[in-house]
């Protein structure tokens, strides 16, 4: 049985509401891995992931980006809570950093052995969080958002980057894909890029199936992303 329960913290006067899970038997602090919500708000799917990471041996950590755990009920409910981030980018960064701030004062963290995943605008909180120079580990996007920050940056930055990617993704183009690629490699990141053929935008949700936005679910690339994520973490915390 594993411990799960509701934590709290603070975005300036914005009370956030994450969620942790880990094994009841730590006797040590452990490696964790935060996970980053979709657009939709910390609801069952990142919750589901950061159990499925206690599992595992982690401590799991649901972040909450838009404070009391919000959660979009539809399409357009979902959008007037990212967008304030999206045109915000600095704002993005503070909510993410006050959750990775958080997470390293746990007693059950190992704060050196910090990673972070995040699913769709999740993937650009996790990629916002390692721009802004925040110690973590490493970070994985799964069907995110790659666009850079306002104004180039060659500042090296330590943590390792996994992208997971589908290749017919209407929303984040091939080409997207590759000036991220350039902007890692001028940061001097340890990165990597997996994309997947025959595969659109959300493919690890299999409620995906949104023709018009081009959100599907693929249950082959859904598989092989977390195949690769395993062993990412795996690397990173050995």
């Amino acid at each position: 049985m594993l411990v799960t329960e509701e934590v709290e913290y603070n975005d300036g006067d914005t009370v956030c509401k994450g969620f942790i899970a880990y094994q009841p038997s730590v006797s040590k602090p452990l490696p964790c891995v935060m996970v980053a919500h979709d657009w939709g708000g910390r609801g069952e799917g990142a919750c589901s992931k950061a159990i499925q990471l206690a599992g595992m041996g982690y401590i799991g950590f649901a972040i909450d980006m838009y404070g009391n755990a919000k959660l979009g009920k539809d399409k357009t409910e979902k959008r007037a809570l990212m967008t304030p981030f999206m045109q915000n980018r600095g704002k993005l960064i503070a909510r993410i950093n006050a959750a990775f701030n958080k997470v390293v004062q746990l007693p059950e963290v190992d704060s050196e052995k910090v990673a972070a995943i995040g699913y769709c605008f999740g993937g650009l909180c996790v990629l916002d969080l390692i721009r802004s120079g925040a110690p973590l580990k490493g970070g994985v996007s799964f069907h995110g958002v790659l666009s850079p920050l306002d104004g180039e940056s060659t500042k090296p930055l330590n943590a390792k980057v996994l992208i997971l990617h589908g290749y017919d993704d209407p929303l984040v183009p091939i080409e997207q894909v590759n000036q991220f690629a350039m902007e890692m490699t001028a940061r001097k990141v340890d990165w990597q890029v997996h994309v997947y053929g025959q595969t659109a935008h959300s493919f690890t949700d299999p409620n995906a199936n949104d023709d018009e936005m081009g959100l599907h679910y693929n249950k082959l690339a859904d598989q092989r992303s977390w195949q690769s994520t395993q062993l990412f973490l795996q690397d990173l915390f050995a």
